[in-house]
């Protein structure tokens, strides 16, 4: 299963734009130099006050549907 390891830090103010309706994705570059993305929903179990902050693994099948996500530091 491919899949892509991504750093995210999203302020608390960012995050406001999402819910606010002006945003729907992360643009973030991966791990290994590649530039991705993807909804920013993807991120929403990780939603703190002060924002979002981590090392994420996005996988997808072979047709690039996505199929899940986990954080990689805890």
């Amino acid at each position: 299963m491919p899949a892509v390891r991504v750093r995210v830090r999203l302020p608390a103010d960012e995050l406001l734009r999402w819910y606010a309706g002006a945003a729907s994705e992360v643009q973030a570059r991966a791990d290994d130099g590649r530039s991705v993305r993807f909804p920013m929903r993807l991120l929403q179990p990780w939603v703190t006050h002060d924002g979002i902050a981590g090392h994420f693994e996005i996988h997808y099948d072979s047709t690039g549907r996505f199929t899940g996500i986990r954080r990689l530091d805890a």
